[in-house]
């Protein structure tokens, strides 16, 4: 089935719904029709963001006891969910660290992941390793945003990027989709550029265009390297739910050369041989 052969019925389970390139997939599935549930931790701020245009299963991506209601009639689960490369707030710490705190986590990778919630191990492999384990076995599509880089953390500026093992993370992830037996995408950006950056309206979302008006670049084996408009990435995950020739598919995503009118994802997608 082709991208633009789209059944209103399917049930799209979609992870990290509210970070930057969430926001756009769930808007992006709403233009096209589908039907969308989203797997949050915060439902007022999900309900706020989707207008109550989605449905929202309740759960934490650290807790696989949560995740069943949210399986249910699923057919495909886009997982964008992710966490900041280096120590950060975001990380969420037990207790925010003090100046010197933060000191002795830049300078100790392996307390600062043992010390937070959400550091890359826990978000881009537990978290994701917990997801393809509790997926339906009739799912149609795992789609797994990953990262440029995971077969080049030796080579800068990646080795930089991965000192606090973020790489290594999302490599051990797309690991666990690929030996699930799942059907599976996984696409892998440059450094993500334009918005959201906040909370955005459903309306906002729907409307978004990249600013950089440069064309969508596909590769595989890792070699790209480059910036991707998270408008972009987003389509990507969308686009390649229902086509056949990005299934079972690792690729890279960057924005170069000129912007058509339009993108054919049909025709980047057959051409990932």
């Amino acid at each position: 089935m082709t991208s633009a052969q789209v059944s209103v019925e399917n049930l799209v389970l979609v992870v990290g719904a509210t970070g930057g390139v969430g926001q756009l997939v769930v808007g992006k599935l709403l233009e096209k029709g589908f039907k969308v549930r989203i797997l949050t931790r915060n439902a007022a701020k999900a309900q706020k963001m989707f207008d109550d245009k989605v449905e929202i299963a309740i759960g934490d991506l650290h807790d696989p006891a949560t995740f069943p209601a949210a399986m249910v009639g699923v057919s495909y689960i886009i997982c964008c969910s992710g966490t900041t490369a280096f120590p950060s707030t975001r990380w969420e710490f037990e207790q925010t660290p003090n100046l010197i705190e933060w000191i002795k986590l830049f300078l100790n990778p392996e307390l600062a992941q043992t010390k937070a919630k959400n550091s890359p191990a826990k978000v881009d492999t537990q978290a994701v390793t917990n997801l393809v384990q509790a997926a339906p076995r009739n799912l149609k599509r795992f789609v797994f945003v990953s990262s440029c880089g995971v077969l080049r953390k030796d080579k800068f500026p990646y080795s930089i990027l991965n000192a606090f093992g973020v790489l290594d993370a999302k490599q051990k992830g797309e690991e666990a989709i690929i030996n699930s037996g799942l059907p599976y995408t996984i696409i892998r950006p440059g450094r993500l550029i334009d918005g959201p950056y906040t909370s955005y309206d459903l309306n906002t979302l729907l409307k978004a265009t990249t600013e950089g008006k440069l064309g969508v670049v596909l590769g595989t084996g890792d070699k790209l390297t480059g910036q991707t408009s998270r408008i972009d990435v987003a389509a990507a995950c969308v686009e390649s739910i229902q086509n056949s020739d990005s299934e079972r598919k690792v690729f890279e995503i960057i924005n170069q050369g000129a912007r058509p009118s339009m993108i054919n994802w049909e025709k980047l997608f057959s051409e990932l041989s």
